[in-house]
This record gives C-alpha cells, structure tokens and sequence, in this order.
C-alpha cells in the first residue's frame, strides 16, 4: 500500500492505493487546520479501507509550492512516517500534480499558483508519444510576462487559474484553454501515480534532505503544534523497530 499526502494549500488531499488501483481517496477543505485535521483524516482513511499503516511500502507527498505552514506540515508528515515504517518517500511537485491530470489531451500544461505581490509560480508540462515531459522548471513570474511567452494553445489550470481566467482569455483569446471548475480541483490520486512511476524507476528522495518547494520564503511564520502529538492522540503514529 501506497500513501499520498498532499497539504499545499487550503485544499487538502489524500489518497491510498494499492499499486496502480485506487483504495480510497479524500479531498476535503481544512483552511488553515493540516495539523490538526491531516492525521484524523488519514486514520479514518485506513479504517475505511482495513488497513493500517504497517502496510504502506512508500509515502508520496506534494512538496510545493504552496501555503508555507500547509507544506511544513504534509513534508514533516510524509518524512516521519516514512522514517517510522522505514519505508522510502517520495516528494512531486505541486503544479506537476496539477498539471498531470491534464496530460491525456496531449497539449502543453501550464500549473499555475499564486505568489502574492502580483506575481504567479508557474511551470509547464506537455506529453508527447506517451512520455510525459517538464518543458519549463517552477518559477516566479507576472501574468504579463507568462502570457508573453505562450505561443500555441495550452491549458492553464491550479486553483489560482479561476482568478486570472479573465485576463488569461483577455490576453490570449483562443490559445488560452481554461478547464470547467471540477477539474481545478487537485486530487491526491494523481500525485500517487506520478509517485508510483517515480518509485517504480527507484528514484526515491533522500529522507533527511526533502524539504518543501517555497519559491518565495514567506515574511513571517507562525509556530504550530507538534504533529507527533496529534499522532500519538489518534494512534496512527508507529514506534521505530
């Protein structure tokens, strides 16, 4: 068994699967709260489906960019479980994940996320004679400047994608293809299969050098509580053998 956590932003995912079959899979809304709700939520996941975490032979996890606070607590997650079991991890990129579920229609993909002082991460992907490809690496940019740099028909999606739609078909018209809301929507199953390919070439993360993709490092943090005792409180925490 396979899980994968995904705490970027306000919406939050998870999912676990069994290879390339889909067990069960969870997108909820959790604001502000990964540290408390991210352990509940993963603890009624595997009653739900009968298992338990001795199980899991890999974590996945979404590493950014993404709300600072949401990543440190999904990155930290995925590591400690993942040192606990002694089981490898393995960290995808949030606007990959976003990305990917659009990879069937061929066209380039471009994620896009929020950066705050009127600026946007960005990164683009395409699949081309069924390889799927990072054409440009995570960046900062302006709306100004990524529209500048579009030349033919691509997707733009990411939860921030609703917010600038206008602009992007202002400025692009026809080459600028919007998905319809449902498909805005991150989902943790997709960041399980690009994981599950990641891991089926054996190309881990290195446990204790994984760290979460900021972009931009945020101007003030606030201290959260420790997960290990939200962990311990639902009994889904394991002791190291």
């Amino acid at each position: 068994m396979q899980i994968a956590i995904d705490t970027t932003s306000e919406m939050a995912g998870l999912a676990l699967t069994d290879g390339e079959k889909l067990l069960t899979e969870l997108t909820w809304h959790c604001g502000q709260n990964h540290t408390t709700e991210l352990l509940p939520q993963l603890a009624y996941l595997l009653q739900k489906t009968g298992t338990s975490l001795q199980a899991a032979d890999c974590i996945f996890v979404a590493t950014g960019p993404g709300s600072y606070n949401g990543l440190r607590v999904g990155v930290s997650t995925a590591k400690g479980l993942a040192f606990s079991l002694g089981i490898p991890v393995v960290g995808i990129g949030t606007l990959e994940v976003e990305a990917y579920q659009h990879a069937a229609s061929g066209l380039p993909v471009c994620a896009v996320a929020n950066a705050g002082r009127g600026e946007l991460g960005a990164a683009l992907y395409q699949q081309k004679a069924g390889q799927w490809r990072q054409l440009v690496a995570e960046h900062i940019t302006t709306l100004e400047m990524l529209c500048g740099q579009i030349a033919t028909r691509t997707i733009f999606c990411g939860e921030y994608v609703t917010a600038i739609a206008g602009e992007l078909k202002q400025s692009l018209g026809r080459k600028a293809v919007i998905p319809p809301g449902a498909a805005v929507v991150r989902r943790a199953s997709f960041l399980a299969e690009l994981g599950r390919q990641r891991a089926k070439s054996g190309s881990y993360d290195n446990l204790a050098a994984l760290q979460p993709l900021y972009l931009r490092r945020p101007p003030i943090t606030q201290p959260r509580r420790q997960i290990t005792l939200e962990g311990e409180k639902h009994g889904i925490l394991v002791q190291n053998s």
